[in-house]
C-alpha cells in the first residue's frame, strides 16, 4: 500500500479510482455472449462453459443425488455454523417485513400499498478461487422470507464439472428450486433469455467479477431487473491511534484476499498508525494461503493521511465504499454523518467478516461508488410494492372536478371524459 499525505481535493477522483476495466472494454464481449445464448440456448452455454471453465458436462442441471452426496461430505461443525448464520440472517431480514399501508386521502378515496414477492429470481453465486456458499445464505434466505416461488441458482463448475459441496448443501437447505452448473456472462445471459435447461427469471441477484457485473447491467436492456451493480470487493477503514493495529491489518487483508481486483483503503489522522498497520500487514501476509492474491490487490490499495475529521468524512462519502469500518475515538461523528456506504462496521470488535457471514446483515452490496444511489440486498429487494385504490360515489364527487381540470389542461380529453360520465350519472 502506498501512503498519500493530505491529498488535495482536486486529486481525490484520480486517487480513489477503482482498479476495474471500463464498461466499454467489457461490453463487446458481453454482447457477443448474450447474442449467442439468445440464439442458440444450451448449445452456446455448453460452448462457453468449456471455454471459460474448462469442462464439458453431460447435463448442467444438478440432480437430487448430487445434492445428497455433497451434503453428506459437509462436516457437522460446518453445518452447525451455517445453521447459526442462517438463523441470524432470517432474524434480521424477517424484521424488515412491513404492514399494508392504508390511507383515505379524502372522504371516499381509499389508497393502499401492499408488498408482493417477485415470482422468479436468479441467484448468481461466484465460484472461481473462493466458492461463496455464504452468498447462497444471503440471497436465498430473504428470497424465501419474501415468498419468491422460483429460486434458480447459477454457479460455475470446476474443471471436473463439480460444484462445491458447501454450495449444494446450503442451496438445498435454503430452498433453492433449481441449481445450474453455469457461471460468468453465460449464466446471466441464460437467466435473461431462458434456455432449454435454465429458466428465464424476472430479477437477477448476486455479486461477481467485472464481466458478471457488466452482464447484469446489459440484462436490464432485455427487461430483466437486477439487484445492483455488485463487482469486485472493496473496503475503506477510517481509524485513529485508538484502533487496534492488528485488527485493522487483518480487516484490510480479509478484503484484499477476495481477488486481485479488490481494493482496500485506510484513512487516518496518524502516520504512525498507518506505518504500524503496513508493517503488521507484511507479518500477517506470511501466514495466508491466498497471499499472492492479497499482495496483488494491495498494489491497487492506498493509505491516506487526513488530519481533519470533516475532510476525512468528505473523502469517504466521495468514495462511497461497499464496506466501511469505523475505528476511532469519535465513532459517532462518522456514524451520524456518513451518507454513502453499503454496510458500516463500528468499533474494534466488529470485523467486516461478521457481515460477510453471520451477524445477520446482508453482504451483497453496491460497489464501484454505487452506494451513492443503491442499497444493499434486503427483504424489499425480493418484493415489489403494488398500489391499490378504491373510490366510492362520494369519493369521485370529491375529486372528480380536480381530475377533469387537470386532464383538460394536459389536453387529454378522454381522461376527462372517463370522470365526466361518472359525475353525470351521479347528478
Amino acid at each position: 500500500m502506498k501512503t498519500i499525505i493530505n491529498p488535495n481535493k482536486s486529486t481525490w477522483s484520480e486517487l480513489l479510482k477503482r482498479p476495474t476495466q471500463t464498461v466499454d472494454a467489457i461490453e463487446k464481449t458481453v454482447n457477443e455472449v448474450f447474442e449467442d445464448v439468445a440464439k442458440h440456448g444450451d448449445i452456446a452455454i455448453a460452448k462457453y462453459t468449456k471455454k471459460f471453465d474448462g469442462c464439458e458436462l453431460d447435463s448442467n442441471v444438478v440432480t437430487a443425488d448430487e445434492i445428497e452426496k455433497a451434503s453428506a461430505l459437509v462436516s457437522i461443525e460446518l453445518k452447525k455454523a451455517i445453521a447459526q448464520a442462517k438463523s441470524n440472517i432470517e432474524a434480521f431480514h424477517s424484521a424488515q417485513k412491513t404492514d399494508k399501508v392504508f390511507v383515505e386521502t379524502v372522504k371516499g378515496v381509499h389508497c393502499w400499498q401492499e408488498k408482493r414477492p417477485i415470482e422468479k429470481v436468479g441467484l448468481y453465486i461466484p465460484g472461481g478461487t473462493a466458492p461463496l456458499f455464504s452468498t447462497v445464505l444471503m440471497l436465498a434466505t430473504p428470497a424465501n422470507i419474501a415468498g419468491c416461488k422460483e429460486l434458480v441458482l447459477c454457479t460455475p463448475p470446476n474443471k471436473e464439472g463439480q460444484i462445491a459441496n458447501e454450495i449444494l448443501y446450503t442451496a438445498n437447505l435454503c430452498g433453492v428450486t433449481k441449481i445450474i452448473k453455469v457461471g460468468g456472462i453465460q449464466a446471466i445471459a441464460g437467466l435473461t433469455f431462458g434456455t432449454e435447461t435454465i429458466p428465464q427469471v424476472y430479477k437477477i441477484f448476486g455479486p461477481g467479477n467485472q464481466f458478471v457485473t457488466v452482464a447484469k447491467q446489459i440484462a436490464t436492456k432485455f427487461g430483466v431487473a437486477i439487484d445492483m451493480p455488485a463487482g469486485p470487493s472493496e473496503l475503506l477503514i477510517v481509524a485513529d491511534d485508538s484502533a487496534n493495529v492488528a485488527y485493522v491489518a487483518s480487516d484490510l487483508l480479509s478484503q484484499a484476499e477476495h481477488g486481485e481486483d479488490s481494493q482496500v483503503i485506510l484513512v487516518s489522522d496518524s502516520i504512525k498508525l498507518i506505518e504500524s498497520v503496513q508493517n503488521e500487514i507484511q507479518k500477517q501476509l506470511l501466514g495466508l494461503p491466498r497471499k499472492q492474491i492479497a499482495e496483488k490487490a494491495l498494489i491497487n490499495s492506498i493509505a491516506i493521511v487526513i488530519e481533519a475529521a470533516d475532510l476525512a468524512l468528505d473523502l469517504i462519502n466521495d468514495y462511497a465504499p461497499e464496506h466501511l469500518i469505523i475505528a476511532t475515538r469519535n465513532n459517532d461523528f462518522f456514524i451520524d454523518s456518513i451518507r454513502n456506504a453499503g454496510s458500516v462496521f463500528i468499533g474494534n470488535y466488529t470485523p467486516e467478516s461478521a457481515g460477510d457471514y453471520a451477524s445477520g446483515t446482508n453482504h451483497t452490496l453496491p460497489t464501484n461508488g454505487f452506494s451513492k444511489a443503491y442499497s444493499g440486498v434486503n427483504l424489499d429487494s425480493f418484493t415489489k410494492a403494488i398500489t391499490f385504490q378504491k373510490i366510492t360515489k362520494e369519493g369521485i364527487l370529491n375529486i372528480g372536478k380536480t381530475i377533469e381540470l387537470m386532464a383538460e389542461a394536459e389536453g387529454l380529453h378522454a381522461h376527462k371524459n372517463a370522470v365526466t360520465l361518472r359525475l353525470k350519472d351521479l347528478e
